[in-house]
Order: C-alpha cells, then structure tokens, then sequence
C-alpha cells in the first residue's frame, strides 16, 4: 500500500484525499518511480474541479510533473535501472499516468536522467514550463533575435519560461502582468519590459515599445478581452499562440486587425510535443543544453510537504505565487 492522492467528486482543494491504494506495477514500456517531488500546474486544478480536457472516471488521480527515484522499470525498457535519478515530461493524460503518489508509473520515454547538480524539487519544476514555452516560441513561432514577443500571465512558471528562452534567443521579451506588484520581480528575472494591464493601457504600451515594427509573436495563456489591445499592436504576417484560458469573459475574435494584418491565431497544448517522438527527442536536448549552459533554471514559488496537499492548491489558485509549486514527499 502506498500514499497517493485522488478525489472523488468535482470541487475545490477540499476535495483531494491521501489514500492508501495498492499501486500495480508498471506496465511494458514504463518505468516506476519512488516519487520526491511534484510540479504543480494549473491543468491539475481544472481536472479537479471538472473543466479541464479530460473528463475522469471518479475516483481519480491526478498530477503531470514529478521527479525521484526509479523504483521498477516495466518489460522492454533498458534504458533505466533502479537507483536512476530521474524526472517526468508530462504525460499526454495525467488521468491514466498520475503523479500524485509515493509511487507513478510513466511511459519510459517521458522519463529523464536529469543533471547531477539538480535537485529533486528543482527536476520537478523544469519539464511542463520550459517544454510548453519552447514548443510556442522555438518550434511554432521560430522566434528570431529582432522579435518583440509578448508573455502574459507572466509570472507562470510557462511565463518565466518563455522570459528566459526569449533571452536565450536574443529576442526582446514584453512582460504582461496584472498588477504591477509583481514588475520589479520580472524586471529582475529578466523581462526587457513590463506591462500591468490592469494599471496602464495595453496597446498604447505595446506600440511605445514595439515602435512601427510591432510584435511579431504574443505568448498567451489568458484569451478575454485582452485580445483586442493585443492584436491591435501586432505587426503584419505575426502569430499569436493560445495557450491557456484564463480569463472567465468571452473572447472577442479581432476580425479587423486579423484580416488588416494577416494574423495567425493558433491554439497550442505541449501534447503536440510530447506526442510526437521527433519532437519530443529535440524538445529534451534543449531543456537539457538549457539547463547545462544555466540559460534555463526553474523557478520555485513555494514549497509544501505532501500531507499539505489540499493547501498547495489553495495557494496554487490564489495567483499569488512567482513561478511554480512544488510539493516534497
């Protein structure tokens, strides 16, 4: 028997329960790991609550990102060992591979020898953010050294991602952030500019900095209203990535600055990543090269204990956090 964590109805952070379950072993292709650490993530609080891509067989578990120990490698896989320290790509279902547990199963090709000089929280903080950021900006929008490229929701841990590969790429990154409470932070993390959409006004700040060039890529997770003031700033032939929804109005289509300039609106999930071995081989070495150079470096918010786990998705949903979640097992 091992501890996991599951719900069995739809709701908030109450609803998450530690369970002693019998856990089976891993299946052909998979490895089995003594888990240390978890990412959170904001997806685990939409399944939680019943809005997010999938819909689960209650009870459920739940959980994308985790790093620890390989416990039991399943049939077909030399690759891994006991005693490998190792972290997780996320899965394309957290339903039928959930984190949340002193043991998970993933398939062995998610599964990642990481860094010496990591540590677990560190390794369980990495793959969702910068794999998510990096297929947007590297793979989709090919963003270049002259790009300005907008990241809302900027202090994610995805936003801090996208910051540091935009600087990796030598493009200038534009920080949207709600309030200005958190703009002397990404000022310091790197952002070459800093927006409080909710202080100033968005399009005018945007065409300040991007001049008669305009932004060529915008980074977003937020979809509403924003979208107007966004496109309206955008240069001809530019690429806004959808990738998120976290605005509860509507979002407006902006068929004139759409049609006026060209746009592409594409809508984007990291599973197109990590489903697609190619992709996910190249998306692997670049975290890795990024993490070896110092380039790349996860960003941890807050730390809980395990036991803890219904008031790290109170603090997850409160939006106050700096970069991501973790909890330690």
């Amino acid at each position: 028997m091992v501890r996991v964590v599951r719900f069995h109805q739809h709701g908030g952070p109450e609803v998450l329960r530690i369970e002693n379950i019998d856990v089976p072993p891993p299946a052909p292709g998979e490895v089995q790991i003594r888990v240390r650490a978890l990412g959170l993530n904001r997806a685990e609080v939409l399944l939680r609550s019943g809005s997010y891509i999938e819909t689960p067989t209650l009870p459920s578990g739940l959980g994308l990102e985790a790093a620890g120990i390989v416990e039991v490698v399943g049939a077909g896989v030399d690759s891994f060992a006991p005693g490998d320290a190792v972290s997780v790509v996320p899965p394309l279902s957290m339903v039928r591979w959930p984190a949340y547990g002193e043991l998970a199963s993933f398939p062995a090709e998610l599964v990642v020898q990481h860094p010496r000089s990591l540590s677990f929280e560190a390794a369980a903080a990495i793959w969702m953010p910068t794999v998510t950021a990096y297929g947007a900006l590297i793979e989709i929008a090919t963003l270049r050294r002259e790009d300005f490229v907008v990241i809302t929701a900027a202090s994610s841990s995805v936003g801090l991602a996208a910051i540091q590969i935009a600087n990796q790429t030598g493009a200038t990154a534009i920080a949207v952030t709600r309030t200005s409470r958190k703009k002397r932070a990404l000022l310091g993390f790197g952002a070459a500019h800093v927006i409080a959409s909710a202080e100033e006004n968005l399009e005018v700040r945007l065409k300040e900095i991007a001049g008669p060039t305009g932004v060529r890529v915008v980074f977003d997770a937020v979809g509403g209203p924003i979208f107007e003031p966004l496109t309206a700033a955008m240069s001809t032939g530019g690429i806004l990535i959808e990738y998120g929804g976290l605005s509860s109005e509507p979002t407006p289509f902006p068929l004139f600055n759409v049609l006026s300039k060209r746009l592409t609106l594409r809508g984007y999930l990291m599973h197109e990543i990590v489903g697609d071995p190619a992709r996910l081989e190249a998306a692997k070495a670049f975290v890795l090269a990024g993490l070896k150079s110092g380039s790349l470096q996860p960003v941890i918010a807050k730390t809980f204990p395990f036991d803890q786990i219904v008031e790290a998705h109170r603090f997850l949903e409160s939006n106050e956090q700096f970069g991501k979640i973790v909890v330690t097992l």
